[in-house]
């Protein structure tokens, strides 16, 4: 799994873009500046958004504010879902957003998607079959159709027809090139190397600093200290193994934790809950659809 700042451009003679992707077996764990909104219908999954994970069942819609941290939302699917992603600039809509009454439900709702948002029920019914119609129009019937869409989601997040991903912006996004550029080897070294201790030297060299320079640049980038960026890493890569079926035990050590007791007490600070409890509620889950 690799890290990545998505580069996106709006598709030739509109303020968005539109695409439906098909990524089967490449999985891109990503931020960009754009919002992202996504319909995945005919699959059941795993949705990755910042620290959120959970199943969703026959079908996906979210909503995901700029710079979350997200993996691709075809995570691990396969066969003959349909999927139809929309991204756009924070001020696509220009100043209009937040000036005119009539789009002041719709500015609500891109204020939720800033910690990610997902939907359920009608709501994603019928967003979900508009959206499917998005590729196929010219620009302008897109513009009037994707605008059709907020409004069926902010008016279905009022009736309760949503859930709150709790995901946040990364914090480094702003900071010059070159200091991506430290973010992004240091994430690299993290992610192909996780299941062992990685020093903080290693952590340090990689990022072509002193280990106290690095202590700095990395809590200011990530809000983070090392260790506990590594320890959220591992909990995520341990998430995906207990829904695969790995035991505590098993993703514990798989996922670089020393002991099951630490791997433990890291996840419940991490997610809020034991690793076992995460296990059968998405069990339960999955049982129920």
């Amino acid at each position: 799994m690799r890290s990545t700042l998505e580069h996106v451009e709006a598709d030739a003679g509109s303020s968005f873009r539109v695409f439906t992707p098909r990524l089967p077996g490449v999985f891109l764990w990503h931020y960009h500046p754009e919002y992202e909104l996504a319909f995945i219908e005919g699959a059941s999954g795993t949705r990755h958004v910042g620290d959120h994970v959970a199943r969703y069942e026959g079908s996906d819609l979210v909503f995901v504010g700029p710079n979350v941290p997200h993996l691709n939302f075809d995570y691990g699917l396969a066969g003959a879902y349909r999927q139809v992603v929309v991204q756009l600039a924070p001020d696509f809509l220009g100043d209009a957003l937040g000036s005119r009454p009539e789009l002041a439900g719709i500015a609500a709702l891109f204020a939720r998607a800033r910690a990610g948002v997902a939907f359920r029920g009608r709501t994603k019914a019928a967003a979900g079959r508009r959206l499917a119609r998005l590729p196929g129009l010219p620009p302008f019937e897109r513009l009037v159709v994707l605008l059709q869409v907020f409004q069926q989601l902010a008016a279905g997040a009022e009736r309760g027809e949503a859930t709150a991903l709790g995901a946040g912006p990364l914090a480094h996004v702003h900071d010059p090139h070159t200091e991506r550029q430290r973010l992004a080897r240091v994430s690299r070294l993290v992610m192909e190397h996780y299941p062992r201790r990685i020093p903080l030297a290693e952590a340090a060299d990689a990022a072509s600093l002193s280990e106290a320079a690095f202590c700095r640049f990395f809590k200011r980038a990530t809000g983070h200290t090392f260790t506990e960026f590594v320890n959220r890493y591992r909990v995520h890569e341990a998430q995906r193994r207990l829904l695969a079926d790995d035991s505590a035990t098993q993703a514990a050590f798989a996922c670089g934790f020393e002991s099951v007791a630490y791997f433990t007490r890291v996840f419940r600070r991490v997610t809020g809950e034991n690793p076992l409890a995460f296990k059968r509620r998405h069990r339960a889950g999955a049982t129920r659809g």
